[in-house]
């Protein structure tokens, strides 16, 4: 950042700019994921699930559509309309 707003930005951020004092690392033993991150994940799946079924719901409406021509298509077949006997072989008396 070449801003005239870099160092004000970098002192929000860090609250330690220049003054070359690191922070002390907690031990090892004390640092862990937590409760928070855990809900916060499984928060995520079920975003992600809901979101699947949203796509999974709008799909079938816009096949919908286009199966009743509403996109400019001619319209799909209904096959409840479709006559058994015209599957058949037409040579076949």
């Amino acid at each position: 950042m070449h801003t005239p707003y870099a160092a004000a930005l970098h002192l929000l951020v860090t609250g330690l700019p220049w003054s070359g004092v690191a922070p002390e690392e907690p031990p090892a033993e004390d640092v862990k994921a937590g409760w928070t991150a855990f809900v916060v994940f499984l928060l995520l799946i079920v975003a992600v699930v809901i979101l699947c079924l949203s796509l999974v719901k709008q799909l079938r409406k816009a096949q919908a559509a286009k199966d009743a021509g509403v996109y400019g298509d001619p319209p799909a077949p209904d096959p409840e309309d479709a006559d058994p006997d015209a599957a058949e072989d037409p040579d076949t008396p």
